[in-house]
């Protein structure tokens, strides 16, 4: 392993990934990467919401989101590695989960992906699509999955 991305969210069990993602990383002298994605859901969301607010003249930009993803991963990082040596970089992102993380990680030329995952049923995976699934099988790498 030589760079390696991990897939942040704010869940107890992607912090945790992220703590083991680190270590391993720090291990074995490899650069990590802690990457936030928001959704263009998220996004307009975020927008028509600040938009509503009467007297608020100011437009939610994408380079607002992007910088918004980056310091959500920041702040992921900061308070899984307090009171450890353990270097990263922290990434934002705007756009489709699964075509970003891809895309993020082929950009940096990471070797290695963590990702959090569901435990679903085959069924469920058919009917609702599977992130952690499709970017395992899209990913020219290494993967580690954890699940909840």
């Amino acid at each position: 392993m030589e760079r390696a991305l991990a897939v942040v969210e704010g869940t107890e069990e992607t912090k945790q990934l992220v703590r083991e993602a680190g270590e391993l990383a720090a291990g074995v002298g490899a650069e990590l990467l802690l990457l936030h994605v928001t959704t263009e859901e998220e996004f307009s969301d975020r927008a028509n919401t600040l938009a509503s607010i009467p007297n608020y003249d100011t437009e939610y930009s994408v380079d607002q989101a992007r910088d918004g993803a980056r310091q959500f991963a920041a702040d992921i990082g900061r308070e899984v590695f307090e009171g450890l040596d353990i270097e990263y970089e922290a990434v934002g992102a705007l756009g489709d989960k699964q075509g970003t993380i891809l895309d993020v990680a082929a950009e940096r030329d990471c070797d290695h992906l963590f990702i959090s995952g569901r435990k679903r049923s085959p069924t469920g995976k058919a009917l609702f699509g599977d992130l952690t699934q499709s970017v395992i099988l899209e990913f020219d790498g290494a993967v580690t999955v954890t699940t909840v």
